[in-house]
């Protein structure tokens, strides 16, 4: 029978081919050839290319490493730069303020020593006006008092001597 399906024609040989026990050899010897021809492609051009790329990258990130580690250490070093100018740059301010106050200091002292030396002169020649004041106060009270003392020796009715008054007055006005 010529119309035979095709079902039937494999159920009829047994199933798979790749079951069938006679062409297991075959089978088996172009597994091997073929596992063994990918083994050297994959030895001799794959691996060989996924290695230098590997190493490439190794590489790479080894020298990247390496100039991370020396950008560090010049960012360290730029750190420690910036916080010497900036410590230099605090005892430079420190030594300017020093200075200044120094300097202001010494013109507020010869200020104060010009002042007082302006007071001082001031301070005598008040003193000295006030003594030519108490002296011309003391002659015009002993004048007065001379002139009071012959009136009232007149007023009673008696001669006085003028130095015997200017005595007695003297005596007084000393104590």
């Amino acid at each position: 029978m010529a119309t035979e399906t095709p079902g039937a024609d494999a159920a009829s040989s047994g199933g798979m081919p790749q079951l069938d026990f006679s062409t297991w050899g075959n089978q088996i010897f172009w597994l091997v050839l073929t596992l063994i021809v990918i083994y050297f492609v994959l030895a001799r051009i794959a691996l060989p290319r996924i290695a230098a790329i590997l190493a490439e990258r190794q590489g790479t990130i080894t020298s990247d490493l390496a100039a991370a580690e020396d950008l560090k250490a010049k960012a360290e070093e730029a750190e420690a730069a910036y916080e010497k100018a900036l410590i230099d740059a605090r005892a430079e301010a420190h030594r300017i303020v020093a200075e200044a106050k120094a300097e202001i200091q010494g013109d507020l002292d010869a200020a104060i020593a010009k002042a007082d030396a302006e007071i001082a002169a001031k301070a005598a020649e008040s003193e000295k006006a006030i003594a030519e004041i108490r002296a011309g106060a003391l002659e015009a009270v002993k004048e007065v008092a001379g002139e009071t003392a012959q009136e009232i020796v007149a007023a009673m009715g008696g001669q006085a001597d003028a130095s015997a008054i200017a005595t007695a007055v003297d005596a007084r006005v000393k104590g």
